[in-house]
């Protein structure tokens, strides 16, 4: 057995401070002491990082703070029993029993299994009240080796030897036995997959022997996951998913009443949900989770959000499956400029219609690829609108959005109403799909609703109201916006690119970050570098402000690498290469454990690099890559490296400086919102 704990990772009747901060910075100095880390600041702030999420107080005044660090050496744990106890989040109050689970962050399935089985047996009454009575550490080492032992009848034996002796029973009251024990099922997950995943799997199933109920549970944790068999689900009377992530194959338990909520509620209340889970079975009219994952599975996860909420989240599925359309056509367009100059916008038609790869024009083979790779890319971003429509259809619809989605932003761009014709054309065809989505219909015309009358009545709906209301007006407040970035010069222009260099930097690559992004994208069909050219400028604005946040990261952990830990110091090497590709998400390990000193020093980096980019007239024909496209900038290259240059700087020194004469405010880390990297 491999020895996760020993009497110097034990502290027994300690005052380890008043906050759960000062408890996990001292059990991560225990950790250290045992040469278990290399860096005891970092795996504390990691410790802290998690706590910020989810508080890990459970009933019965334990607490398990947990995390996988880079600082780890090897799986540990650290316990303490506190005097006083000290609140970490529990309902019944604060917490006398605390164990720091610190895992590695390649930890291996082995060590993973010991973890969760501690976690498990933290909810055994028995086991708690032994840990109570132990009188020294050695006893405590016993214990807690003996339950992670393989054979059970060690683990009893411990246990039974220290723990005081409990009242016997009251029988229980013999109620009116039904034809059936009631049949439930659960699935329990969370983010980190060691301790909260098992404990609320045991206290569910220990709470439903109690009850009387047939239970099985589905652990969807680190330590590997053993899938409920067919037949138990189809046995099973409602299902709980007690989960803080997506249930994986959840297709499987289609058609069951359904009862969802966060996983610590498995440990908090594991009474109450198997009582709903029982009534929900009961219940005609109960929740059940969708079959499949077509529009009813969709419509059913959105008509509980409000509109503003299905309206962010929709524009947001849109953007994503945009961007590979833009990035991938608009490095294309990119390399054709460097192969074949600028005046190729002119001559590629030409030259692919009238040449081959054997038949070449004047200009040689360079120009003729130039001309391939800008006709492709080009193409590339002829679906950017369409893409936009379908995917902001496809988020309110499902796949049967899809059709009607594409075919109004096609519409969109037929009647040049642009970015914005897209928008609105896929959130019409998204809402007519779900709508004609929901009707009644007989059996025999089911099959044929998501592949014709979907489409047909959706593209007949959306596109309709674009050609005969919409799309005019639309048009014409697109031209009016076209018109009014092409004429913005001198200190308008430094403004707008002093706003969208904050807006890249604010959540670094959230939605306000995908907001600035799509806006300077949408520009870029109708830019051109001798008749408009402030789209271009838009666009380096954007993607010069969204290399700072990492770049200047990196830099600060050079300059000054003891104040920050050494996970972020790692960070700090990724950062560089992010940065430069404009990977806006390189600074997010940094903003997730000190918020309020990243974030505002990566705003005004930000802000100033766009503001000098609009005041120098950078252009960038490129979407997407960061400075290994400057082939794309004309010119103009030196001055986007310059701008890119002094805002990484600012945005290094401010977050020195706060972090060395600015107090941390609190210890609840605020959560920046992960996004795909593509979107930078």
């Amino acid at each position: 057995m491999i020895e996760l704990i020993n009497r110097g990772l034990v502290s027994l009747d300690a005052n380890l401070g008043a906050s759960t901060t000062e408890v996990i910075e001292h059990l991560a100095a225990m950790v250290a002491a045992a040469g278990r880390t290399t860096d005891a600041d970092a795996l504390a702030a990691d410790g802290k990082a998690r706590e910020a999420k989810t508080a890990t107080g459970v009933p019965g005044g334990i607490a398990i703070p947990h995390c996988r660090s880079t600082a780890v050496l090897e799986p540990t744990l650290a316990m303490a029993r506190l005097a006083p106890a000290v609140d970490f989040g529990a309902k019944d109050g604060p917490a006398d029993l605390v164990f720091f689970i610190a895992a590695p962050e390649g930890a291996d399935q082995a060590h993973l299994k010991l973890l969760s089985k501690l976690a498990r047996a933290l909810v055994k009454k028995s086991f708690t009240a032994a840990l109570r009575a132990a009188t020294t550490e050695d006893k405590i080492v016993e214990l807690v080796s003996a339950v992670l032992s393989d054979d059970p009848a060690v683990a009893a034996a411990a246990v039974a030897s220290s723990a005081p002796a409990a009242p016997a029973a009251a029988p229980a009251a013999e109620a009116a036995a039904p034809e059936r024990k009631p049949r439930i099922v659960a699935v329990t997950a969370c983010p980190t997959g060691i301790a909260h995943t098992y404990m609320a799997a045991d206290s569910l199933a220990q709470t439903a022997e109690e009850l009387g109920v047939e239970f099985a549970v589905e652990t969807q944790g680190s330590s590997g996951s053993t899938p409920l068999s067919k037949a138990v689900i189809d046995a099973a009377d409602a299902v709980i998913f007690a989960v803080d992530v997506d249930v994986r194959d959840r297709s499987r338990f289609a058609g069951k009443p359904l009862i969802q909520v966060p996983v610590k509620r498995g440990i908090d209340e594991p009474a109450k949900l198997i009582n709903d889970a029982i009534a929900a079975s009961r219940d005609p009219k109960a929740r059940r989770v969708p079959a499949g994952t077509g529009a009813e599975e969709t419509s059913e996860s959105t008509s509980k959000e409000s509109f503003g909420r299905g309206l962010k989240r929709a524009l947001l599925t849109g953007v994503s499956y945009m961007i590979p359309f833009v990035a991938g056509g608009g490095l294309l367009m990119a390399l054709g400029f460097l192969l074949g100059g600028y005046a190729i916008t002119e001559v590629a038609d030409t030259y692919l219609a009238e040449n081959t790869l054997f038949n070449l024009p004047d200009a040689g083979l360079a120009a003729y690829l130039g001309a391939a790779a800008f006709k492709i890319g080009n193409l590339s971003m002829s679906f950017l609108v369409p893409a936009l429509a379908g995917y902001i259809a496809y988020a309110y619809a499902d796949r049967p959005g899809i059709a009607p989605g594409f075919t109004a932003g096609a519409v969109a761009v037929f009647m040049d109403a642009g970015f914005l014709g897209g928008i609105v054309g896929g959130l019409l065809a998204g809402l007519a799909a779900r709508w004609i989505t929901s009707w009644k219909v007989p059996r025999w015309l089911r099959g044929l609703m998501p592949v014709v009358i979907v489409p047909l009545l959706g593209s007949i709906i959306a596109s309709g109201l674009m050609f005969l209301l919409l799309g005019g007006p639309i048009a014409k407040l697109t031209e009016g916006l076209n018109g009014w970035l092409s004429g913005m010069t001198g200190t308008a222009a430094v403004a707008l690119g002093l706003i969208l260099g904050l807006m890249m930097a604010v959540d670094l690559g959230g939605p306000v970050n995908k907001v600035a992004y799509s806006f300077a994208v949408a520009g870029l069909g109708a830019a051109s570098i001798a008749e408009n050219p402030a789209p271009l400028m838009i666009m380096a604005a954007v993607m010069a402000a969204g290399m700072v946040p990492p770049l200047a990261m990196a830099l600060a952990t050079v300059i000054s690498p003891k104040l920050f830990t050494g996970a972020e110091r790692e960070n700090g090497k990724a950062a560089w290469l992010l940065g430069a590709s404009f990977i806006s998400e390189g600074a997010i390990p940094f903003a997730a454990s000190d918020p309020l000193r990243v974030i505002p020093a990566s705003m005004v980096g930000g802000g100033i690099t766009g503001a000098m980019i609009m005041g120098f007239h950078v252009l960038s024909q490129a979407p997407h890559g960061g400075i290994f496209v400057f082939f794309a900038m004309n010119n103009t290259w030196p001055m986007f490296l310059v701008s890119t240059i002094v805002g990484t700087l600012v945005s290094a020194i401010l977050v020195i400086v706060l972090k060395k004469f600015v107090r941390k405010a609190t210890p609840q880390a605020v959560a920046v919102e992960e996004a795909a990297p593509v979107a930078a």
